[in-house]
């Protein structure tokens, strides 16, 4: 069953405000959360749906993934690890108490779980290649910035030798709650940023940031068979995560580049092979280039007409993660000479006497048909 689109399950749009879609879901949220609704397990569907929804729009980062590659952003899976990663179910209680708490009402103050760090982010590389590098595979070293770990602090934003006060903002909780109408609203807390702690003394090398800017380099071996727009994950070597939270993924985004010669349609192969007027006429042998460097006699039949196609099997891309092969098509284009001497004049008008007693099917069938239209005596005139 095909996933519904976010932004319908929430009533909101693509220009929609962070605002607008916090509040469309809250609105959603609490019309089919489990506790008003027991038991009921449409409600209950249409709770995870607005919960998975929210989680994806109220993240930048997963809503530009969402909005340029819709629900096939979050597949994992094939293609050399391409796609997004995929979603936490347990995610959706979390999202929902940022929201509401609890239906008990309460205190100003709840007992929210501390969070224990945030994944970094993902990083995109934009990696172009040539159609011969994307038939043989190859392995190509790239350099791109990150943030890492500060080594300083190992990634707790303070001074070595200090330690981390409790926030006194949320007691050290990580969570704030506050009293909305006849519902109670917890959120994470905006001064230690869900932590329950803060430093008292900032890391003189990142300032207090936790990571610092790195240049990095990275070796990644490119399969034989990528096609323009494929993804590969390198999983674990996008930006560190804060605390103990896990580093994200780097992306390249391949770029295969256009052919002088080839033509690509996923793993088949195209090009256009033009050859004289006589050779078209008297059929010939001709050479051929393959992607792979090599060269193959190709056999034109007499009598080969504009636009014919010839398959060489084989002869195409690989096909990616498979031991096969596409086919390469070459389209012969017979060339009428532009520019004949006397000799090459008198030699077709000899040959154009001689046709006239021997029309070929096509321009033999034509005229049998312009003479219906136009009437026998109309077209005795005209020849």
């Amino acid at each position: 069953m095909a996933k519904r689109d976010y932004y319908d399950i929430l009533g909101v749009n693509k220009s929609s405000s962070k605002d607008e879609i916090k509040k469309a879901y809250r609105t959603t949220a609490f019309k089919y959360h489990p506790d008003k609704n027991p038991g009921d397990k449409k409600a209950e569907e249409k709770f995870k749906e607005a919960s998975e929804a929210y989680g994806v729009l109220s993240d930048d980062q997963k809503k530009t993934n969402y909005d340029q590659f819709g629900h096939s952003a979050f597949q994992g899976g094939g293609g050399g690890g391409q796609g997004f990663g995929g979603f936490d179910a347990s995610s959706f209680s979390d999202i929902f108490e940022d929201f509401f708490g609890d239906f008990s009402g309460g205190s100003s103050q709840g007992s929210g779980r501390r969070s224990s760090g945030n994944r970094g982010n993902d990083l995109r590389y934009d990696l172009s290649i040539s159609l011969e590098e994307a038939y043989k595979g190859l392995e190509k070293k790239i350099n791109y910035t990150t943030y890492k770990k500060c080594d300083g602090c190992k990634g707790t934003g303070a001074e070595p030798g200090s330690k981390p006060i409790s926030c006194d903002y949320c007691d050290g909780r990580g969570k704030v709650r506050s009293n909305q109408g006849f519902f109670t609203v917890q959120q994470t807390c905006p001064q230690c940023n869900g932590f329950g702690e803060t430093i008292s003394k900032a890391c003189s090398k990142c300032r207090g940031n936790t990571k610092v800017q790195s240049n990095e380099n990275v070796s990644v071996k490119i399969p034989k068979g990528v096609d323009d727009g494929n993804r590969i994950r390198l999983s674990g070597k996008g930006e560190a995560g804060t605390k103990s939270g896990s580093n994200g993924d780097l992306y390249l985004f391949i770029s295969v580049q256009n052919h002088s010669l080839f033509k690509r349609s996923e793993e088949n192969l195209f090009f256009e092979l033009p050859i004289t007027f006589a050779d078209a006429a008297l059929g010939t042998t001709i050479e051929v280039p393959c992607i792979n460097g090599s060269k193959v006699k190709v056999k034109i039949p007499e009598g080969t007409q504009y636009g014919k196609q010839l398959r060489l099997k084989d002869k195409g891309m690989p096909i990616l993660r498979k031991n096969s092969y596409g086919d390469l098509y070459i389209r012969i284009i017979p060339e009428v000479p532009v520019s004949l001497n006397k000799r090459q004049k008198e030699l077709l008008e000899e040959f154009k006497g001689l046709e006239k007693t021997k029309l070929s099917p096509s321009i033999k069938t034509f005229f049998e048909k312009a003479k219906k239209f136009w009437g026998s005596k109309r077209w005795k005139k005209l020849i």
